[in-house]
């Protein structure tokens, strides 16, 4: 989600969300299923998958043969997240007649997810909150910590007025939520990934209709692109994995998730030490500060924003599990 100037958190997470990669033909996935076999897909799935059901077993029998795990139910909700349905809806009309160019797109999907694709990235879409995001391997997949980051500011009452920045937009995921869900006069979002801007914009414009506040992403590292300004609100998830915790993560995020946005130096602490410091300059005094940290490094978190001398109320708060996750602190009055 974040790409900031070296790199966002893959600790700790769920994997939702998508992108559009290099898949193997068609053709040749179908190919794989000798003439004879029982397990067989159909010769030509465009003509021959003509229902619902029809589409679950075929898709089924794909990622069974790439091995992945449980592959009826990933069938079933790989088809619902392309319709863009709930995930229940395939099995509830699997009688329902499809048609080529669902086919085709459900395949595509599938063939990613076969290659070895996260999920959100086969699929091209994630789930934040209440939105629906377009991603791509541009950008992080939304996690849920990220989803208590957003409600934490919420319930915290801040956003009535005032601008809030979100330093590391990656997707727009954060930024996004805070301009549908909260009453502020405006929301930037700023990202040193000229890629991952292009996919924020993207669905700054797809979800226009839903957004409470006017919204803009810029271009540059950290604070560069509004120095000049003065906020009531800075939020982040900035990259705070550790370069030597690499071998650590699970494939589907070491592997597939943008580098830039996972790892920020040895100690994984460059990102966060450089928002803290720098919001201590762009925030109106008594705004907030509210970032996702590491949950193994959330004390030294607190001590960098103490030792700034620069906040007061300084609190970190537990996720669904119970692990430190968010640093919340309040710019003293200058």
């Amino acid at each position: 989600m974040s790409r900031i100037g070296s790199g966002t958190a893959g600790e700790g997470r769920r994997e939702e969300g998508v992108g559009f990669l290099p898949y193997t033909s068609r053709a040749s996935v179908i190919s794989q299923y000798p003439p004879d076999s029982e397990q067989r897909a159909p010769n030509t799935a465009l003509v021959s998958w003509q229902t619902i059901g029809d589409l679950i077993r075929g898709i089924s029998m794909l990622l069974a043969r790439a091995n992945v795990p449980n592959s009826p139910r990933e069938a079933t909700d790989l088809i619902a997240a392309v319709l863009d349905v709930p995930r229940l809806w395939p099995t509830l009309h699997h009688d329902q007649h499809t048609n080529p160019e669902l086919v085709s797109r459900v395949l595509s999907s599938a063939e990613r997810r076969a290659s070895g694709a996260p999920f959100a990235y086969a699929v091209g879409r994630a789930a934040f909150r209440h939105l629906t995001l377009e991603i791509d391997d541009r950008v992080l997949i939304p996690r849920q910590e990220t989803e208590i980051l957003v409600e934490a500011v919420l319930t915290r009452g801040v956003l009535n007025g005032g601008l809030a920045i979100d330093i590391g937009t990656g997707s727009g995921a954060i930024a996004l939520a805070l301009a549908s869900e909260g009453r502020l006069d405006r929301v930037i979002g700023t990202d040193i990934s000229a890629g991952a801007l292009a996919v924020a914009r993207t669905n700054a414009l797809r979800l226009a209709s839903v957004l409470n506040a006017p919204i803009e992403f810029r271009h540059g590292a950290f604070f560069a692109p509004v120095a000049d300004l003065r906020a009531r609100l800075i939020v982040s998830n900035p990259p705070y994995i550790s370069s030597s915790e690499a071998g650590a993560l699970p494939a589907g995020v070491r592997d597939w998730e943008p580098p830039v946005a996972l790892f920020s130096g040895l100690d994984g602490m460059t990102a966060t030490a450089e928002v803290i410091r720098g919001a201590a300059r762009v925030l109106e005094p008594f705004g907030l500060l509210a970032l996702e940290v590491d949950s193994r490094r959330a004390g030294l978190a607190a001590q960098i924003a103490t030792d700034t001398e620069s906040y007061n109320d300084i609190a970190i708060l537990p996720d669904l599990s119970g692990r430190d996750r968010i640093l919340l602190a309040t710019r003293m009055d200058r």
